[in-house]
């Protein structure tokens, strides 16, 4: 072969590298200094009898197997989005995606995304969550699909017989087997599997912050960033049982025929979950059917509460929430979340507690809309966020934060610094032109801190890279200094502390 073949064919196989897996070999692209594989099953597909079980090993393959596409997503509503692409659904959607700089043995740390949406939307597969501009800083990013809606987060283990077993807490198994992936494979795409991130937003930080509460996670993550996290939306046993219930109901299935579920198609299970999803908002708002569950299996105790008696995993924390969080919710007409006058009032009363009967005095011209949705923003994420960080900074490092940055346009219409408006800042994504009016040279100056911040505290578990102002000090019940992400980034004490104290230490909270 010429010194001319040679290169071209050295050329062909650095823009299409192949990286040896536990099961097989995989090959990827190589783009713009950033090596991408996607698809990569991380389980196999947990259809048939496995549907409703934990995830199992992936089945080996020979050859070397495509790893240029990402994977099928998890069976869900339909979402119709401007720009979105139609993805394809399936049950077999368990795949990670790896973003590296790097190949080999360069111990670079790891970062592992959970994407966010109630529990029941979402994918990897969202060009939001795109790793590339993270991993050009030195990390290597993994994203991945997991079970979700009733296939992954509706609890049926409670009509589990010896011959039909339904296991609980089904997505977050997936997560654990993903973390198990990462732990067995990462040196071989460049990473240190004994410095593993684990992030993500909204349910997925949800997710995280369950993680924190799950003795089997211990060793498979070193460290934790929980964007808006529903903390305090893990249910009991018997409130799991009232959802499944529910559930059957809308498919007219009788307790004793439960196993008719693993038969159905997927899609007559979402349907039957969206609706479900809808009635449960507007009878219960502020809680959903399908989260993680107290099951004294996976997830002994409740978040919250293993954080307070520190018996959740003792690894450094990030931890925050957006200022405008329920706005999102208003916006896109979600039930979710409250997001009316009404909703909120009936969200309080069902709460029933003297406390949290007396908190819409606190809210300044409350029953109006406004003052309503900020009392929902606490209720479902700010307070939530403050006690896990109070808990938690007990027994090991953690730093608050409050994302506050919103463009002219956001401010104008009053939507703020909405639900997942860190998103883009955090993965470093390009906002539309329209709603960045105004901003983007301070846009892109925040997304360079964002990310400086979270790659630091993936390196070396602290959010305060070198030279960089201001100091990010860690959180305590003491001083509750909190970091405020904004055109100018700012530390503040106690940042709504009437508030915060209006709504006291003890945790008001659906189970």
């Amino acid at each position: 072969m010429s010194a001319t073949e040679t290169a071209l064919r050295s050329a062909a196989e650095e823009q299409r590298p192949v990286v040896a897996t536990v099961p097989g070999r995989v090959r990827g692209v190589h783009d713009d200094d950033v090596y991408v594989f996607r698809g990569i099953p991380y389980a196999a597909p947990p259809v048939g009898a496995l549907r409703f079980r934990g995830p199992r090993p992936p089945e080996p393959w020979d050859g070397i197997r495509d790893a240029t596409s990402f994977g099928r997503i998890a069976p869900q509503p339909i979402q119709v989005f401007p720009g979105a692409q139609p993805r394809q659904m399936s049950e077999d959607c368990l795949t990670v995606n790896v973003y590296t700089p790097e190949l080999g043995a360069a111990d670079l740390p790891v970062m592992v995304w959970i994407h966010g949406g109630a529990y029941y939307v979402g994918s990897s597969a969202d060009p939001l969550y795109d790793g590339s501009r993270l991993a050009r800083r030195g990390v290597v990013v993994v994203t991945f699909n997991y079970r979700i809606g009733p296939l992954g987060y509706l609890d049926l283990s409670s009509f589990s017989t010896a011959d039909d077993v339904f296991e609980s807490n089904v997505g977050q198994r997936d997560q654990l087997a993903a973390l198990a992936w990462v732990r067995e494979n990462i040196r071989e795409f460049g990473g240190s599997p004994d410095r593993v991130t684990l992030f993500g937003e909204s349910s997925g930080a949800g997710a995280v912050t369950t993680m924190l509460a799950t003795p089997s996670a211990e060793g498979l993550l070193h460290g934790a960033i929980a964007q808006s996290s529903p903390v305090g939306s893990v249910y009991s046993p018997e409130t799991a049982r009232i959802a499944a219930e529910r559930f059957l109901g809308r498919l007219d299935i009788t307790q004793d025929a439960v196993h008719r579920l693993r038969l159905l198609p997927a899609g007559s299970l979402i349907e039957a979950c969206s609706r479900l999803i809808v009635d449960t908002s507007a009878l219960e708002p502020g809680t959903i059917p399908v989260a993680p569950v107290v099951d004294g299996d996976l997830v002994p105790e409740y978040p919250l509460t293993a954080m307070a008696r520190g018996r959740a995993l003792h690894v450094p924390l990030v931890i925050g929430s957006n200022r405008n969080e329920a706005m999102l919710f208003r916006l896109l007409r979600s039930p979710i979340v409250p997001n009316s006058s009404k909703a909120v009032q009936l969200m309080v009363e069902r709460l029933g507690t003297p406390e949290a009967l007396a908190l819409p005095s606190e809210y300044r011209g409350y029953p109006r809309l406004h003052p309503a949705l900020s009392l929902a923003t606490d209720a479902a994420f700010r307070m939530p966020t403050v006690w896990a960080a109070s808990a938690h900074s007990k027994y090991a490092p953690t730093w608050a934060y409050e994302f506050d940055f919103a463009p002219p346009l956001m401010k104008a219409a009053r939507l703020g610094a909405m639900h997942g408006a860190e998103l883009p800042h955090v993965f470093g994504a390009p906002v539309p032109r329209v709603l960045s009016l105004g901003a983007r040279a301070s846009g892109r100056r925040l997304t360079d801190r964002m990310q400086s911040r979270w790659v630091s505290f993936a390196e070396v578990g602290d959010p305060n890279p070198l030279r960089m102002s201001p100091v990010w000090p860690r959180y305590d019940t003491q001083s509750r200094l909190t970091y405020v992400f904004d055109t100018k980034d700012r530390v503040v004490s106690d940042p709504q502390g009437d508030l915060r104290r209006a709504w006291g230490d003890g945790i008001i909270a659906f189970r």
